[in-house]
C-alpha cells in the first residue's frame, strides 16, 4: 500500500504530546486570584474595584477571583498567612505572589502578575 506523506495523520504519540502541551499552556494562562479584605472599609472597596478592573481589562476570560472577607471568615486569613489587608494573592500561574494595599498602582500590579515587562 502506498501512502502519501502529506495526507498521513500524525502518529498518536505526537498528537497526545501536542494536546498535553496545549493543556499546560492553557493552565499557565489561567489566573487564580484571592483578594483578602476586612469588611467594607473604603480601602477594601478600592482594592475590590481596582482588582476587578485589572482582571476585566487584562485577564478577560482567563481568571478566577475569590474575594474573602477575613471578618466573616478569619480562618482563611490564617490559612493564607495574611498579615495585612487588603492583600491580593496570585496562586496560579506560579510563582505565588502577594500584593498588599488598595491595588491602585496598576503598573506595579501588572508587572507582578507578569502582564507587563518590569522596569
Amino acid at each position: 500500500m502506498n501512502h502519501n506523506k502529506d495526507t498521513d495523520t500524525p502518529p498518536l504519540q505526537d498528537a497526545s504530546a501536542a494536546f498535553e502541551q496545549a493543556l499546560e499552556e492553557a493552565d499557565q494562562d489561567h489566573y487564580l486570584l484571592k483578594l483578602y479584605v476586612s469588611g467594607m472599609t473604603p480601602n477594601s472597596q478600592r482594592a475590590i474595584k481596582n482588582v476587578q478592573k485589572i482582571c476585566e481589562e487584562y485577564l478577560q476570560g482567563r481568571f478566577e477571583l475569590e474575594i474573602i472577607d477575613i471578618y466573616q471568615q478569619p480562618i482563611f486569613a490564617k490559612d493564607g498567612q495574611i498579615v495585612a489587608v487588603p492583600t491580593l494573592v496570585k496562586e496560579l500561574p506560579p510563582p505565588l505572589r502577594k500584593f498588599i494595599g488598595d491595588l491602585s498602582q496598576t503598573e506595579r500590579i501588572l508587572a507582578g502578575l507578569d502582564l507587563r515587562k518590569k522596569n
